[in-house]
């Protein structure tokens, strides 16, 4: 009971404790929350309920203690209360009579403050809708310039304006129909700008299709003039060369494509495309206009390359060409400053595309053609075509292939042209020495073909040694060469002086050599004609050297190496065998003239004439005539060494002609007489042959040979039977030192025909009697001898 006691008024204790501590806390007022959250969560709120009922006692304990203490001074404080109600009272009456004058005074001022409000709300709409007013206005006058700007063709700055209403005025348009009548026009009117400036740049290609071709030819004019100037500065080049003259500038020329200088050649503006350009980016679809330029471009590229139908291509192939060139002219001006409107690929596309067109196109032509002089100047603008394109970059390696692939077309077409004029020179030639009267025309028919014979200038008239044929034929040849080399020029990649010798050899033997033979191997041809072509052909192979060295000049090659390496053409070793058949042809010419004069075996009197002719017989003076024309006439036109042959070829004729009548089956008998009569005729032959072998100054060049020794075997046949004593050609050394070039077969077969007559001239002279018959005894045992030799 006591522990209980004492632990209960411990708890007391601590209560109070406790109570004390909440006291000072609420006294103080400080925050009593934590105890009140720590109570809670400690499970004891009776606890803290309880302390604080303990506070409230011990306050109002407090209270009343104080009020005890002060119950006088609140007597005090309730009576001045009290009169302070009253002066309340007052006051209250005075406070109700402000606030009636006070809401008679409000109640106009509040009428008032709502008009002003009213008004304020007035001003603010106003203010508003000047400002929604001026926004519009903004966006119509916006909307005006864009129209303007769009009437007067000026794109940029209606793309500009449109972007600035979309940008900056759209969100703040305030009238909903405008915005929206706005923002429907807007892509109508960039459609529509889209569509003027394609219209625009349709024109533009139109326009500068048709000055393609001008462009095309101003190129083309100046690669010929660059080409010119190549070629001057090349042949001024050789000269000096040729003169071994040091230090000659040397300058390539080369076609200038500078761009300002083009852009006063050219003549072709690109502003409009590069303002559609500028349009269309602003626009945002420059992609777009891409495509569309060069699909439209490659359209036109197809329309471009195919040929008119209307016109042969050789009468279009110049503006065809032009067009093409001025074409890849201004697509290489649009790759290059068009800021990305082409590139190098669709350039390379388009091309190819043309490049293969072409190559098709020329190989077709170039097969069809029948004219050499068409197609060399078809390749001349081909190749003209593809130096100016080379200058811009292009592949033409195509080009160059197709040139070179049609050379040898070319070439046959060249000699038959040339062959044609051959002929038409043959035809007109009179087949007489050319007779040259004055300086100029030496110059420009002997001197410009080199075939001169000596470099003393003669005196005129002079008398070629050659006809009128011979000059035309080098200018022939000459035009030939030079065709030559312009169309292996500027094509060819390779060292094509070897293709110009080649192409002249075949050119020389194949035309000229075979045309002069085919005049040779006629029927209809006369001995002076083949005489003069032999002569010809002799000019034309002193000519070679000239063709050669005209060929090396015209190729670029210098003189000095042709020197040098002591080239010739092959054609020329042809025509001197040409020359030489010439030669064989025009003795079988002759012999057969002299044949006709002769004919011995036809005339039976010749052979048993009993008279004698002191004179000869009949045709020996015509044959002498002849051989002296002959003669004469090959003095003049042929060179001493082909008169020459001339004379000892109608002289071995004329000897073989009178040893054939002897052993003719035709001639059954010969008497002294035609014996005595023929060797008359050998005399005045052998007077003929030594007069002209002499005068002609053969002397000197033929020691060994002259015209007489022809005719030593008829003349030994001659003596022989003329011989008192015949069968001293049995004894050795008599026959080796006067019948040397008798033939025992031969003698004996003219002997058995050796028949003289009883009565003939030797038998009616009485004194002669016993010689002649001596004689006959004679030939009898030279005959027999023969036989027994046989």
């Amino acid at each position: 009971m006591a522990t209980k006691t004492k632990t209960k008024a411990n708890a007391e204790i601590g209560d109070e404790g406790e109570d004390l501590v909440l006291a000072t806390m609420v006294a103080n007022g400080d925050d009593i929350s934590p105890l009140v959250r720590h109570a809670f969560e400690m499970g004891r709120p009776e606890g803290l309920l309880r302390q604080l009922n303990y506070v409230v006692k011990k306050k109002e304990a407090e209270i009343e203690d104080m009020c005890k203490t002060h119950y006088e001074e609140f007597i005090k404080a309730v009576d001045e209360l009290r009169g302070v109600l009253v002066d309340a009272e007052e006051l209250k009456s005075d406070l109700q009579s402000g606030n009636f004058k006070l809401q008679q005074v409000g109640t106009n001022l509040l009428v008032n403050l709502e008009e002003l409000f009213e008004s304020y709300s007035i001003k603010q709409n106003v203010t508003e809708a000047i400002i929604m007013s001026k926004n519009c206005i903004e966006v119509l006058e916006l909307c005006v310039k864009c129209n303007n700007h769009i009437t007067d063709g000026q794109f940029y700055p209606a793309i500009k304006t449109l972007d600035l209403i979309q940008r900056s005025y759209m969100k703040n348009i305030p009238a909903r129909a405008l915005k929206l009548v706005i923002e429907k026009r807007i892509p109508i009117i960039k459609w529509h700008i889209e569509k003027r400036v394609n219209s625009q740049v349709n024109e533009w290609m139109v326009h500068i299709r048709s000055s393609c071709k001008n462009i095309g030819q101003t190129a083309i004019s100046r690669a010929v003039s660059d080409r010119q100037r190549d070629e001057e500065l090349m042949e001024r080049q050789r000269k000096a060369e040729d003169q071994n003259v040091v230090g000659v500038e040397e300058r390539v020329y080369t076609l200038d494509v500078d761009e300002d200088d083009e852009d006063s050649a050219m003549k072709f503006d690109l502003t409009p495309l590069y303002r559609a350009c500028h349009i269309y980016g602003c626009l945002g679809i420059l992609e777009q206009f891409h495509v569309y330029y060069f699909t439209n471009r490659s359209a036109q590229l197809k329309s471009d390359l195919e040929i008119s139908s209307s016109q042969s291509f050789v009468e279009s192939y110049q503006t065809f060409l032009a067009q093409i060139v001025g074409y890849f002219i201004v697509e290489d001006r649009v790759l290059r400053t068009g800021g990305g409107l082409l590139v190098p690929d669709q350039v390379d596309n388009m091309w190819e595309t043309a490049i293969t067109r072409l190559t098709l196109l020329l190989n077709a032509q170039f097969s069809q053609m029948k004219s050499a002089t068409n197609h060399l100047k078809v390749k001349e603008y081909v190749t003209l075509l593809s130096w100016s394109l080379l200058q811009y970059g292009y592949d033409i390696e195509s080009l160059l292939d197709v040139v070179d692939n049609n050379r040898d077309k070319f070439h046959l077409l060249l000699m038959a042209e040339c062959r044609e004029q051959t002929i038409e020179a043959l035809n007109h030639d009179t087949y007489e020495l050319m007779v040259i009267k004055k300086e100029s025309d030496y110059e420009s028919n002997v001197l410009s073909f080199g075939l001169q014979t000596t470099d003393i200038m003669p005196a005129f008239p002079y008398v070629a040694p050659f006809s009128s044929m011979v000059p035309e034929m080098c200018q022939i040849v000459k035009s030939f060469i030079k065709s030559c080399v312009d169309y292996l020029s500027y094509g060819a990649r390779d060292y094509f002086f070897d293709v110009v010798i080649r192409y002249l050899n075949n050119f020389l033997i194949e035309v000229i050599n075979e045309t002069l033979l085919n005049t040779i191997n006629s029927s209809n041809i006369s001995v002076s004609h083949a005489m003069q072509i032999a002569a010809n052909f002799t000019s034309l192979e002193r000519a070679c050297d000239f063709f050669l060295k005209n060929a090396a000049q015209q190729s670029g090659i210098p003189l000095r190496f042709i020197e040098k390496s002591q080239m010739t053409l092959s054609a020329k070793a042809v025509l001197q065998t040409s020359r030489d058949a010439t030669y064989i042809t025009l003795l079988g010419l002759v012999n057969a003239k002299i044949d006709e004069y002769m004919n011995l075996t036809e005339s039976v009197t010749l052979w048993t004439t009993e008279e004698t002719k002191q004179n000869g017989n009949e045709y020996i003076s015509e044959l002498i005539l002849y051989l002296d024309s002959l003669m004469s006439t090959a003095q003049q036109v042929l060179p001493l060494d082909a008169m020459y042959k001339v004379g000892i070829g109608a002289l071995e004729h004329i000897n073989n002609t009178i040893i054939s009548a002897f052993l003719s089956d035709s001639v059954k008998r010969f008497n002294a007489t035609s014996v005595m009569n023929i060797g008359v005729d050998l005399k005045l032959l052998e007077n003929f042959a030594d007069e002209r072998f002499y005068s002609s100054g053969l002397e000197g060049m033929y020691k060994a040979s002259s015209f007489r020794d022809c005719l030593v075997e008829s003349k030994q046949l001659i003596n022989l039977l003329s011989s008192s004593q015949p069968e001293n050609f049995m004894n050795p050394v008599i026959r080796e030192k006067n019948y040397y070039a008798l033939d025992y077969k031969k003698v004996s077969t003219i002997c058995d025909k050796f028949k003289d007559t009883a009565d003939g001239i030797f038998g009616s002279l009485s004194n002669k009697n016993t010689k002649q018959t001596a004689k006959k005894k004679s030939m009898e045992v030279l005959k027999k001898r023969l036989k027994d030799f046989n």
